[in-house]
Order: structure tokens, then C-alpha cells, then sequence
């Protein structure tokens, strides 16, 4: 079991897998997607066949230069195109650094894969069954079904007394429950650095028991790895960052919206319509 804020399950080595769906373990771990796939021969036919797909393309980039980091993204349904232009579209737009899972309270479960074109995503729904009921595109600077279902079913601040052995839990959790009641929308998140505060045993138990675990991870690959766990408490986040060796070198709490390390930035979105134009003129003109 690691260590820090945010732990595996009972009996697990390793924190959740985080895959959308569709993607192979090659993809999950790096493997280029996007321009040189489309390069392929194989690719040509199916550009031939599914010209529509650079219909959508041009779609996109006039929706990205448009869009902006603080306002309500657009969806694109692509659940009835047909196989071969999601195929496409899979080989165009590939797979970027953020990915992640939600849990939905209906048993669907929704997987999202930032293209290699940030803030541009792929929202995929699967039932209970594993079966696909739902596939988007979505421009934003972070999927809507991620922001919902971190507020829609979290609960309040709520915490016991304290446990033996506690030195520094109950202050923290006085401090979070009045700082999660003083956030609004657009304020900047405050962060709780644990390897600055010193914490017990009993205190992080306590503290995890607390906050409980909520219906959302995200796994960035940027600067390094990044994760980032909803906890079951409103505005409460875990996220910790991670070295090479796949250890924690910073565990932190982040109190507020959607952590920055998973958004897409204004500038984002203008290059990312760029680099669609780019495509769309190179394989569909």
C-alpha cells in the first residue's frame, strides 16, 4: 500500500489503472499517436472512405479558436458514426497527457482521454455491462461529466472525535470544513503540503476516513506523473506527484475546483486549432 493522502485499495500494489477505453497498454504508456499514424496506407483508405471526418476536424478548430478556459465547453456526439470514422478519428486526434475515469451513481462509468490536442477530449460511457452507450468530443478546459460528479453527490466537512494518537488532524479538518465553506467558483484553490505538516499514523487514517474517497481519478503525464483523486468531501482533492521510480515526492491537498494540473489553458485551445487545421490540410484536402 503507498503511502501518502490518497492510497491503493486493501490487498493492491498499485493505484487504480486509468485506461479509456479503446486504448492499448502501448498508448498508456507513451506511444506516439496523431500525425504519424495517419501516414500509415492503411490510414488512406479510410480517409478516402470517411471524408466527413475532415468535415468534423474543421468543426473542432473553429470550436477551439472560440473557446475560452472559463467558459461552458461544447460537445460533439459521435456515438453513431460509423466504425471506421471513430477509427479515424482515433488516428487523428490520438491520445494526450490527461486521462482519467468517473464513476457515475446510475453504474455508468464515464472514461475520458485528452487528445494530443489539449483541451480537446474524448468522453466515453460504458454501462454496467461494460457495454458503450455514449462516445463525445468535448472542448473545454476539462470534461463537464468531471466537474458534475466531483459536487453533484459529495458531502459536507463531517468528522468525529478525535483518535488516539492524533496530533494535527483536528485543527486540519476544522481548517478544510471552513475554507470548503468560504470557496467559490473562480477562487484559487488552497493547498495543504504534508510534506511540510506534520501528520501521525492516526492522523492521516483519520483524516482519510474523514474526508472519504469520492467517484473521480485523473492521471496526468506531463511534467512527470500526476494524480489527482476526488475525495468524497466537496471542493476536497488529493493530488500527488510522482518521480520516475513511481514514488510520491509530493503529497498535497487541494482544496477548491478542479485542480490546475488537469485544465486546459486559453492559449491551449488556440494552438490546439491550429494543429487540427494542420491535419485537416496535410491527409483530408
Amino acid at each position: 500500500m503507498k503511502a501518502g493522502f490518497w492510497v491503493a485499495p486493501e490487498g493492491a500494489e498499485e493505484a487504480m489503472t486509468i485506461m479509456p477505453i479503446g486504448l492499448d497498454e502501448g498508448v498508456a504508456a507513451g506511444e506516439t499517436m496523431g500525425l504519424g499514424r495517419l501516414a500509415h496506407k492503411s490510414s488512406e483508405d479510410l480517409i478516402r472512405r470517411c471524408a466527413s471526418v475532415g468535415d468534423l476536424l474543421l468543426e473542432l478548430a473553429d470550436a477551439l479558436a472560440r473557446q475560452k478556459a472559463s467558459e461552458t465547453g461544447r460537445l460533439f456526439d459521435i456515438t453513431d458514426r460509423s466504425a471506421d470514422e471513430r477509427e479515424l478519428l482515433d488516428q487523428a486526434l490520438g491520445a494526450g497527457e490527461v486521462s482519467g475515469v468517473v464513476a457515475l451513481p446510475d453504474g455508468v462509468t464515464a472514461q475520458i482521454s485528452e487528445s494530443t490536442m489539449a483541451g480537446l477530449w474524448r468522453v466515453r460511457f460504458s454501462d454496467v455491462d461494460d457495454r458503450l452507450v455514449g462516445d463525445y468530443l468535448e472542448i473545454g478546459a476539462i470534461p463537464e461529466v468531471v466537474t458534475r460528479a466531483a459536487i453533484v453527490n459529495a458531502r459536507d466537512v463531517s468528522f468525529g472525535e478525535a483518535p488516539e494518537g492524533a496530533m494535527n488532524v483536528m485543527p486540519l479538518l476544522a481548517e478544510i470544513r471552513a475554507r470548503v465553506a468560504a470557496f467559490a467558483p473562480g477562487d484559487k484553490s488552497h493547498i495543504v503540503n504534508f510534506s511540510l505538516f506534520p501528520m501521525t499514523a492516526a492522523d492521516m487514517s483519520f483524516l482519510q476516513a474523514s474526508l472519504g474517497e469520492g467517484p473521480l481519478s485523473l492521471l496526468s503525464r506531463g511534467y512527470g506523473k500526476c494524480r489527482v483523486h476526488a475525495t468524497a468531501t466537496r471542493h476536497v482533492w488529493s493530488v500527488q506527484y510522482f518521480n520516475a521510480m513511481d514514488e510520491i515526492i509530493l503529497d498535497t491537498l487541494e482544496i477548491g475546483g478542479v485542480p490546475v494540473v488537469a485544465l486546459a489553458a486559453t492559449e491551449d485551445f488556440r494552438d490546439s486549432s491550429e494543429r487540427l487545421r494542420e491535419i485537416h490540410e496535410a491527409y483530408f484536402q
